[in-house]
């Protein structure tokens, strides 16, 4: 008799086993791999539709060529960081000619979280590049990150309205390190 309960618990399982899925099933929706490369890394250009929102202070309200800003003295912006591991602080800004022949060779100096990257000198105006590691323990993952840039000097032209003008922002961000 303990064998026919046996054989009687098998079959049931297998045949609770055997249902068919419901049509038309539909398989749950994949995140792909580069959202997770999006959420580390952010570079914001000054012609994103939320730029402004990521602005600390120093940053023109005015877009200019549909892709840069004027800049002041310390331009300043916020964003979220979802790793603090193997990132490069990342600029891209020009020395306008127009405030060159006013100020002369100045010097930038690069700020993370208020933490001193680097001081770089530029002796002609012209568009510039800088990449630079960032610390890993000037950050915290997953948090609120400032990126700033510094100026030595800045002149304040009379068809601004008496703002002054350091640099042309471009763009800021963390990029993830090759």
């Amino acid at each position: 008799m303990t064998l026919g309960f046996g054989v009687l618990g098998i079959i049931c399982a297998v045949l609770c086993g055997c249902s068919n899925l419901p049509e038309p099933y539909a398989p749950p929706a994949q995140r792909p791999i580069f959202e997770a490369l999006a959420e580390t890394t952010r570079i914001l250009n000054m012609s994103d539709d939320d730029a402004e929102s990521h602005f600390v202070q120093d940053i023109g309200a005015e877009l200019a060529g549909n892709t840069w800003r004027w800049a002041g003295k310390r331009p300043t912006i916020r964003l979220r960081a979802g790793s603090n591991e193997k990132l490069l602080y990342s600029i891209d800004f020009a020395v306008a000619e127009s405030t060159f022949e006013k100020t002369g060779p100045v010097t930038l100096a690069f700020f993370v979280n208020d933490h001193l990257l680097d001081r770089v000198r530029y002796a002609a105006p012209g568009r510039q590049r800088v990449e630079k590691p960032v610390p890993a323990e000037w950050m915290e993952p997953n948090e609120n990150v400032t990126l700033a840039a510094e100026i030595d000097k800045v002149w304040t032209p009379p068809q601004r309205g008496g703002k002054p003008s350091g640099f042309i922002l471009v763009a800021l961000g963390l990029v993830q390190a090759k």
